[in-house]
């Protein structure tokens, strides 16, 4: 797969507004005091995001408390989980490995048309189905989508994609995602990885 185009949002700049690449983001963040800026896989998320305001996003996006990090270091038994797309909308996969092993336990995909916030979605309920179904004990799972924890957490994908013969597939599968969290309480923790801290997820397809 390609590289996937992200669109950059600007809330506190030299200039604020929406832009297409990073290098024009740069230019209005570097050298401007408390800079407020985020990258977003498609142009309609980033136009929402920017009408929304840096407090009004945040707000609705925020990681929940219990599914922030609380340690230094990861947890080292562990299911850490990601999601890559070609385009946004494009083909995505998502995939889910063993941290202390680096095994991939399942990888899903190419579907024909979804994003990468739909991955990491499905590939966090994946992970606590899996968990469930093979009776695992003392796991924990990681992703580093702020946007699929907070779905994830209120057990519902609020994606935007639009459903068409293309999504169809993928739209079977969160709604079978969306019904498996709705009738399974699950015990797992699930947290937020901390890219800053601990460098890209170990699941990371490496096609930034």
């Amino acid at each position: 797969m390609s590289k996937r185009k992200k669109w950059y949002v600007v809330w506190a700049g030299h200039e604020p507004g929406v832009y297409e690449t990073w290098s024009e983001c740069q230019a209005q963040t570097t050298g401007y005091p408390n800079a407020k800026f985020k990258a977003f896989d498609s142009e309609r998320e980033a136009r929402m995001a920017y009408e929304d305001g840096a407090y009004g996003f945040e707000r609705r996006h925020k990681v929940p408390k219990e599914m922030q990090s609380k340690t230094t270091t990861p947890i080292p038994e562990a299911i850490v989980v990601d999601a890559a797309c070609s385009g946004n909308p494009g083909v995505m996969e998502y995939r889910g490995v063993y941290l202390p092993s680096r095994t991939t336990l399942f990888e899903m995909g190419p579907f024909e048309m979804g994003t990468n916030n739909i991955g990491e979605f499905l590939a966090i309920v994946h992970a606590l189905a899996l968990i469930e179904q093979r009776q695992l004990s003392g796991l924990v799972i990681y992703s580093d989508s702020q946007i699929a924890l907070t779905w994830v957490r209120k057990k519902r994908c609020k994606t935007l994609l639009e459903r068409t013969p293309k999504s169809e597939p993928l739209f079977d599968l969160i709604q079978r995602a969306e019904r498996w969290l709705q009738t399974h309480p699950y015990t797992t923790p699930v947290y937020k990885w901390d890219t800053v801290s601990w460098g890209e997820i170990p699941a990371d397809y490496g096609r930034k």
